[in-house]
C-alpha cells in the first residue's frame, strides 16, 4: 500500500539560510513504540534550529541529510504507537520533535509521549508551539538551576534576564516573577515598554554604558543570571554578582565552557553553569497550565505558513524578533 505523501520542509547540506531551504513531498512518518502522530497546527522556530544548519552542532547533528529542521509542535493526535497510554487520537497536544531525527517542520511529525503535553480546548495550538525549547530552557534555568520556588515561596532573590524581549528571556522573566524575585532585564530601547508590561522591575537599553556593563540601576547585585544573549565574558558578570550569584548560561560556547570549569576546579562561590536541556512531559504541562491560569502568555512576534517558511527562517536569523516566530499549518 503507497503511503500518505505530506508537504514538508528540508535541506540538504551545511549553510545556505533561508535559501537552502527546499518544499518537498515525503511519506507522512508513523509513530514507533511510545510516540504519537500529530497532525500539526502550529511549530515555532528556535535560534537551535538554524544553528545545526549553520553546522554549529557538527558531527552531532544533524545525523543525515535531507534534514526536516524544528522541534517545537502542536497539533491533533492522529495516531498513536503501541504502549502510549496518555493520548489518544483526537487529542490536541504540545510536544518536542528529537532533533536527532529531525521532522518539526511538515504537515505531520512523531513525538515521544513522555515530552508532550494536553492542551485545554480554550488555547489555541499557536499559543503553545513556542513552550517546548524556549519555555521549558527558561524554567530549568530558573527552577533547576538558580533554586527559584515559582509558587512565590523561598528567600527572595534579584535576578537578571539578558536579551529579555526574546524567545527564551520573555518567558523567563514572566516565570521570574510567578517566584519571590526583584527581576532586571536587558532589551533594545524599542522593547523596554515591552519588557516592562511582562513584569520586569528594571529594565536597561543593552547600548548604553549601563546596559553594557549589566549594572542595576538600583545598585542590586544579581543572585542569578538567566543568559540569553551572546558575546559577554565573564568579566562584565562577575562583578555584578551576590556572594553566591550564578550565571546560567543557555547557549554556551567554548570559553564559556572553560569559565564554567575554572570556576569548579576553584571551587569559587561565583558560578557559571552551561545549561543544557532535559524536556520533560510533566514541565512542559506546567508550562501549558501557567498559561491557561492566565500567568504565563506567549508573546508571537510574527506567524508564517508553511509555503513561507522561509521568510520565517530568515527572521529568525535577523535576531530582533520580539517573542516567538510561529509558524501555522
Amino acid at each position: 500500500m503507497e503511503k500518505r505523501l505530506m508537504h514538508a520542509i528540508q535541506y540538504i547540506a551545511y549553510g545556505g539560510g533561508s535559501n537552502a531551504l527546499k518544499h518537498v513531498e515525503v511519506p507522512v512518518p508513523s509513530p514507533s513504540k511510545d510516540e504519537v502522530l500529530i497532525k500539526l497546527e502550529a511549530a515555532s522556530i528556535n535560534p537551535f534550529d538554524w544553528k545545526v544548519q549553520k553546522r554549529m552542532l557538527w558531527p552531532f547533528l544533524p545525523p543525515k541529510f535531507p534534514y526536516i529542521p524544528c522541534t517545537d509542535i502542536a497539533g491533533e493526535v492522529t495516531e498513536v504507537g503501541k504502549g502510549v497510554k496518555k493520548f489518544k487520537p483526537g487529542d490536541k497536544v504540545v510536544g518536542l520533535v528529537s532533533p536527532f531525527s529531525g521532522g518539526g517542520l511538515a504537515e505531520f511529525a512523531v513525538v515521544k509521549e513522555s515530552i508532550a503535553a494536553s492542551i485545554p480546548p480554550e488555547i489555541s495550538a499557536a499559543d503553545c508551539a513556542g513552550l517546548p525549547v524556549a519555555g521549558l530552557t527558561a524554567l530549568q534555568a530558573l527552577s533547576k538551576s538558580i533554586g527559584i520556588k515559582l509558587d512565590g515561596t523561598g528567600e527572595r532573590k534579584n535576578i537578571l534576564v539578558t536579551a529579555a524581549s526574546g524567545g527564551v528571556g520573555h518567558y523567563a522573566v514572566q516565570l521570574a516573577k510567578l517566584g519571590n524575585t526583584y527581576v532586571t532585564a536587558t532589551c533594545g530601547a524599542r522593547n523596554i515598554e515591552f519588557v516592562k508590561s511582562l513584569g520586569a522591575d528594571e529594565v536597561i537599553d543593552y547600548k548604553t554604558p549601563d546596559g553594557a556593563a549589566l549594572k542595576s540601576p538600583s545598585g542590586k547585585k544579581y543572585d542569578g543570571v538567566i543568559h540569553c544573549a551572546t558575546e559577554y565574558p565573564w568579566s562584565i558578570f562577575e562583578p555584578n554578582l551576590s556572594m553566591n550569584g550564578k550565571v546560567v548560561d543557555i547557549t554556551p560556547s567554548s570559553s564559556s565552557m572553560m569559565t564554567f570549569a575554572l570556576k569548579k576546579i576553584t571551587c569559587s562561590k561565583k558560578q557559571l553553569v552551561p545549561l543544557l536541556l532535559i524536556p520533560k512531559g510533566k514541565d512542559l504541562q506546567y508550562l501549558v497550565d501557567l498559561v491557561k491560569q492566565g500567568k504565563l502568555r506567549t508573546v508571537i512576534d510574527s506567524k508564517f505558513p508553511l509555503t513561507k517558511a522561509e521568510d520565517g527562517w530568515a527572521k529568525s536569523i535577523d535576531g530582533h524578533a520580539t517573542g516567538k516566530i510561529i509558524f501555522e499549518f
